[in-house]
């Protein structure tokens, strides 16, 4: 019965991060064919770079290519080959599956959705911050859904786990320096700075929803034993015991410390319920943590 519930609760959470990754896609690829795009504006990090490509083919080597057709889409495709086969090596197969479906998503949308020849939106930076914001939290989603864009999302997701001390909206910043740097030679500065100010827009978007990304403290105060134990068996996480009494009761009871990260407060506290309805449960997000602490990110 209990394996049942697990794979009940397995099924319902991989259709919650499909379901994150497809939405993710779609609300990143609107936000970048439809306001940033006609504005002439360009994206950070690897989609950055696919764009200058796909400038130098039309623009420098006058390949002529279908109007209806977005070759940047298709560049972005090939660029992340590569990229794939580090994320295959460093996060896994089911990682892998994940990103190359959400990178055929992407590749495709790009291609196919049609860039208004008139902006949607003509003030440039409401412009910066409404697709940055669209295009940050879409990012965010897709790596919700443990899965990522390809791309920058991979470095960055490599370079969390190497350095803890990063994140994936960091990592982007330090790389679109280097983007917009190469973009202050070739375009207006006007362009380049709000095209920084739609990446760091984006950057703190993409951090706020990827919650595997924020640190959380967990006290647990208990009149029962067996969660500490159930924690460290079903999410990896160490767990400090104290014995304490209450004050008022003047009986025994246990607090529990862990910390975690906010994608797996549901399951901490499905665990402590199962155990101890009546467990007291403090949750303090943002910590800061330096020491031996693993960043799950999938």
């Amino acid at each position: 019965m209990i394996k049942k519930i697990l794979s009940n609760r397995e099924i319902k959470q991989e259709i919650i991060d499909w379901c994150y990754l497809v939405f993710g896609s779609v609300m990143f690829v609107l936000a970048l064919n439809i306001v940033i795009t006609p504005l002439g504006l360009y994206n950070g990090g690897f989609m950055g770079i696919t764009q200058l490509i796909a400038l130098f083919v039309t623009n420098v080597l006058h390949i002529n290519l279908p109007a209806s057709i977005n070759v940047t889409g298709i560049l972005y495709f090939f660029i992340n080959i590569p990229l794939w086969f580090l994320g295959l090596k460093v996060f896994g197969k089911k990682f892998s599956i994940k990103t190359l479906v959400t990178i055929i998503i992407q590749s495709g949308l790009l291609a196919i959705v049609p860039i208004p020849k008139v902006p949607i939106l003509d003030d440039y930076l409401l412009a910066c911050i409404i697709g940055g914001a669209l295009a940050g939290t879409g990012t965010g989603l897709v790596l919700r859904g443990r899965s990522s864009g390809g791309g920058m999302d991979i470095v960055g997701l490599y370079a969390t786990v190497k350095w803890p001390g990063l994140s994936v909206g960091k990592i982007g910043i330090i790389v679109n320096v280097i983007v917009y740097g190469i973009c202050m030679f070739l375009f207006n500065i006007e362009i380049v700075i709000y095209s920084i100010v739609y990446a760091f827009v984006t950057a703190l978007a993409t951090d706020r929803v990827h919650i595997q990304n924020i640190n959380v403290s967990i006290m647990i105060f208990t009149k029962k034993r067996g969660i500490s134990k159930a924690i460290m068996e079903e999410t990896g996480r160490g767990v400090t015991n104290w014995d304490g009494m209450g004050a008022y009761t003047e009986k025994t009871s246990y607090v529990l410390f862990t910390m975690a990260s906010k994608y797996e407060i549901p399951q901490i506290k499905r665990i402590v319920r199962d155990i101890d309805p009546d467990a007291f449960v403090i949750i303090n997000e943002g910590a800061q943590v330096d020491g031996n602490f693993m960043k799950k990110l999938q």
